[in-house]
């Protein structure tokens, strides 16, 4: 296959940037997106030229590094996919590809493709747990979990860390993110004790970070690789609402 590659450029977060234009003529359909981007900064550093910088780690899936705007679209043309399962069947030859970093205020440009998102640590560290006696580990089933609780945490908890949702969000909301996090834990009787207090902060960090406000507008879960429903914002809101009614007041 033979590509053009429409790539934004940016040496630092203080530069300025551009797409600049590569052309691939070498490209199999069975490889991935990263693995083509791989053989661009090869031929880039043969040249003596600076090859592309991106996020990326385990390459499975899983991690939620090698997130970009391909086309457009946060991870690609392929639902429920990372960037780095994506392959280049999904494209066809002489097709133009336009690759950008994720665009929000509290994403900021790194170098290239490779943004901070830094601030999905800041609001984890302001709820994201629970409380736990030290010691040996309990009994996986000492505490009954009811089926549908169960499933809809789990649901919740194969939230990623990408960025996606807040990528594609008109707003750059993190919403969806922040809804996963407080969810997984609030659904579970581990996670009870801080219930209240977790939505409270979680949610008010995600403020302090700049992130936008959530208007329902659904992109979030569109372009979310593992699919997490927007039933998940709906519970953080009633968790707000729930604490916000009882007093419940942050750290």
């Amino acid at each position: 296959m033979k590509l053009t590659l429409r790539i934004w450029r940016q040496a630092s977060p203080e530069a300025k940037g551009k797409m600049q234009k590569y052309v691939l003529d070498d490209v199999e359909p069975d490889m991935s997106f990263l693995e083509m981007l791989d053989v661009l900064n090869e031929k880039l550093v043969i040249d003596g030229k600076d090859p592309v910088s991106f996020d990326h780690d385990c390459r499975e899936g899983i991690c939620g590094s090698c997130g970009m705007v391909i086309n457009g679209n946060a991870h690609g043309p392929q639902q429920y996919t990372t960037t780095c399962q994506l392959h280049m069947r999904h494209f066809a030859d002489g097709d133009t590809i336009d690759i950008e970093p994720w665009r929000a205020r509290a994403f900021p440009v790194v170098k290239d493709l490779v943004v901070d998102r830094s601030a999905f640590d800041e609001i984890i560290k302001s709820g994201g747990y629970i409380s736990v006696n030290t010691g040996s580990a309990p009994e996986a089933h000492a505490i009954p979990v009811d089926k549908v609780s169960a499933d809809d945490a789990f649901d919740a908890a194969t939230c990623i860390g990408c960025g996606a949702c807040v990528a594609a969000c008109p707003n750059g909301s993190s919403m969806l993110f922040t809804a996963a996090k407080v969810t997984h834990l609030g659904l579970l009787p581990q996670g009870q004790p801080e219930r209240q207090t977790r939505a409270i902060n979680m949610l008010a960090r995600q403020d302090e970070l700049d992130f936008g406000g959530c208007t329902n507008v659904g992109a979030c879960h569109e372009v979310c690789p593992k699919g997490i429903p927007l039933a998940s914002i709906a519970q953080l809101n009633h968790d707000v609402l729930g604490a916000t009614l009882a007093g419940a007041r942050s750290d």
